[in-house]
């Protein structure tokens, strides 16, 4: 006579549910990688795209804005390909590359003040999925 556990389906649900949240996490990570490279190249180049707003407390360069953003896009791209390979590094360091996106972002909101909450948004959602826990951690 076998015994049937009742919270067996139940906790495969929850750990499905955890490992949707990572991929979840991943895929929005490559999205906004992508977007923060496509955002930095624009801004290189000096496209016409961006305001300039002269009197905001945190007047940066859009050249430098540019190659920040570049350089977290390109950092958040690897990062997502770690957190599809289930690495465990990847965890933190997505969390703190989305922390990272989110106050470039703010830095930046005159530049492109729509896209910026945008992306601010989409980071916290990141941070977020990557936040909750999964079966088995610590």
């Amino acid at each position: 006579m076998t015994a049937t556990h009742p919270t067996h389906g139940h906790r495969t649900a929850k750990q499905g549910l955890a490992t949707g949240m990572m991929v979840f996490a991943a895929v929005m990570l490559m999205i906004a990688g992508i977007l923060a490279v496509m955002r930095g190249i624009a801004a290189i180049a000096e496209d016409e795209v961006f305001v300039s707003t002269p009197n905001y407390v945190f007047a940066f360069d859009l050249t430098g804005w540019g190659w920040i953003h570049l350089a977290l896009g390109v950092v958040a791209v690897l990062v997502s390909m770690g957190l599809f390979q289930g690495a465990g590094w990847a965890r933190a360091t997505g969390v703190g590359i989305a922390g990272l996106v989110i106050i470039a972002n703010f830095l930046s909101l005159p530049a492109y003040p729509v896209w910026s909450v945008v992306m601010i948004a989409m980071s916290a959602f990141i941070i977020w999925a990557l936040c909750t826990p999964r079966r088995g951690d610590a």
